[in-house]
């Protein structure tokens, strides 16, 4: 099991079992067991929404105990809280797998954050070019190639 605090300092826990994948499907249509095709984690990683409901089905039973509706989990659910719920969910997720898969799975995961990392370092190498700066300074005193015009007046 692990665990993730939201924006509201509640901590979760995440259970995954073939009870859990089975409501998640049944009350999603979500096939938890898709991930190891990859497009779980594409459709997961690019659909937050998706996620908080997810996870929302999965912490249900402690939802409902603490009286916690799906809109106040979700309004919890931000930032670094997205963040560490996707890494418990993940990790639980892996760890629900047999050994041989376990470990492919764990592999792809760690291809996966190697991914992420580098394309979040292109970006910021990005937004700190020169080239970046001169295109904006350009387009602020209306030196830009683009056919904005400057003014009506």
């Amino acid at each position: 099991m692990k665990t993730f605090t939201d924006n509201a300092n509640r901590t979760w826990t995440i259970l995954i079992n073939v009870a859990t994948i089975k409501a998640v499907k049944g009350v999603l249509g979500i096939d938890l067991l898709s991930v190891i095709d990859g497009q779980l984690l594409d459709k997961l990683g690019n659909d937050p929404i998706m996620l908080g409901d997810m996870l929302y089905v999965l912490c249900k039973h402690q939802a409902d105990a603490q009286g916690v509706s799906d809109e106040q989990f979700g309004a919890a659910l931000a930032g670094d809280a997205i963040e560490a719920a996707t890494n418990a969910f993940l990790q639980e997720l892996v760890d629900f797998f047999p050994v041989a898969k376990r470990a492919a799975l764990a592999k792809m995961l760690e291809k996966l954050r190697t991914m992420e990392a580098r394309a979040l370092q292109l970006m910021m190498d990005r937004m700190e070019s020169p080239e970046l700066e001169n295109k904006i300074n350009a387009i602020l005193h209306g030196k830009s190639s683009t056919n904005v015009p400057e003014s009506v007046e």
